[in-house]
């Protein structure tokens, strides 16, 4: 009985996790499907810029460091993308984040069934007097 138990804490804790990691999935899939329906009001010639990440760069400030570490400061850098281009790829993440959605919802309908079992068969257990 308690191998079961173990098991529907370790599926509620995974049901858990799964459920947040598809809201965050969900919340990535919203924020891309926004700014591709935002570019796409944009002339096909314009340039957008995408982030491609941070550097250091110890000429960012013209004032000394007050310390070593403040030596090299972290800035963004940007590279400009043209608007067919960044819907393109803003096309294939969505794609990628729904197809990602779908593995973690069949995964999530494992979870519950395997809770779901677990629970039943300890109510099993529970009522047939203890015996396994």
């Amino acid at each position: 009985m308690r191998e079961i138990e173990s098991q529907a804490i370790a599926a509620q804790q995974q049901i858990s996790l799964v459920r947040t990691q598809i809201a965050a999935k969900q919340r990535e899939m919203r924020l891309a499907q926004l700014t591709r329906s935002e570019i796409s009001a944009l002339p096909n010639d314009t340039d957008v810029y995408e982030g491609v990440g941070k550097m250091y760069d110890s000429a960012f400030s013209k004032t000394p460091p007050r310390s070593s570490i403040m030596a090299n400061r972290r800035v963004s850098r940007f590279v400009a993308v043209p608007v067919p281009a960044m819907q393109d790829k803003l096309g294939e993440q969505i794609k990628t984040l729904e197809g990602e959605v779908e593995t973690m919802n069949k995964r999530l309908h494992y979870l519950e069934t395997t809770a779901k079992n677990s629970q039943d068969h300890i109510e099993k257990i529970i009522k047939g007097g203890g015996q396994s």
